[in-house]
């Protein structure tokens, strides 16, 4: 990744390496099971289904029946993929079969995995168009550790969620892409830590239904103890074009209502 703020995706012993594209080799479900890190720091069991899941050892979203979003540092080493927010029960299985990175202008932490199987039996997260203001509540979701070092605690099964906002981009010194990332606050220390890149920055709509603005990326200061301090997540929506580019790349989005 482009800082070394950024929240690992990985196990003790191993590497992320930032922007690497591999084949992946064949793994069991229980292997994938194995890789992953636990869970959110201060946060608690998933209250609903959401359209997440895990692939490698990072949180996907699923955004169509055939895409996941996750973010690019996240390496590829099997193809696995668990949808559903308890991984030892997911309401879905698939594999991956190729990634797409953000191609630009300027960078974002963000890429796209296709699926080799659609998966019909959850329903994918409409990305919002409109970049959330300063103050904007919203939740995140994943499957990151509970405690703020690394390799500090066990796994767990079920995703956890915590609720955050939008903070100003003064909050987070380490951002350098503006338009293309998010300064989110972490109230009571609770945020997230290894294992949550990837995972949604979603927000509620006035239809009481939860959309995606970001997508978990890394820390926002120096201090790299999980939920010490804001954290950054990946704008997806259209201020930075990363909206416009996953809409070309997965042949169009569904706008939220």
């Amino acid at each position: 990744m482009k800082k070394s703020t950024r929240i690992l995706a990985s196990l003790a012993g191993l590497a992320v390496v930032a922007g690497l594209t591999v084949a992946a080799g064949p793994a069991s479900a229980a292997e994938a099971r194995a890789a992953v890190q636990p869970r959110i720091v201060g946060g608690h069991a998933a209250s609903i289904q959401y359209p997440i899941g895990v692939w490698n050892a990072c949180t996907v979203i699923l955004i169509k029946p055939d895409w996941l979003l996750t973010a690019a540092h996240c390496t590829w080493k099997i193809e696995y993929v668990a949808i559903g927010t308890d991984r030892t029960k997911p309401v879905a299985t698939s594999s991956s079969d190729r990634r797409v990175f953000y191609p630009g202008p300027g960078t974002a932490d963000v890429a796209l995995v296709h699926l080799a199987t659609p998966v019909t039996a959850v329903k994918p997260v409409l990305i919002a168009r409109g970049s959330p203001a300063v103050g904007t509540p919203t939740r995140i979701v994943g499957f990151g550790q509970t405690c703020p070092a690394v390799n500090c605690g066990g796994i767990t099964n079920v995703a956890q969620e915590a609720d955050t906002s939008v903070v100003a981009d003064s909050k987070c010194p380490v951002i350098t892409e503006g338009d293309r990332e998010l300064c989110t606050n972490n109230p009571g220390n609770a945020g997230a830590c290894y294992g949550d890149s990837g995972g949604p920055q979603l927000m509620k709509t006035h239809l009481n239904e939860w959309i995606l603005v970001g997508v978990t990326s890394g820390w926002g200061t120096v201090n790299t103890d999980c939920g010490a301090a804001p954290s950054i997540y990946t704008d997806v929506t259209e201020k930075g074009g990363v909206r416009q580019w996953i809409a070309q790349t997965v042949g169009g989005l569904t706008n939220a209502g």
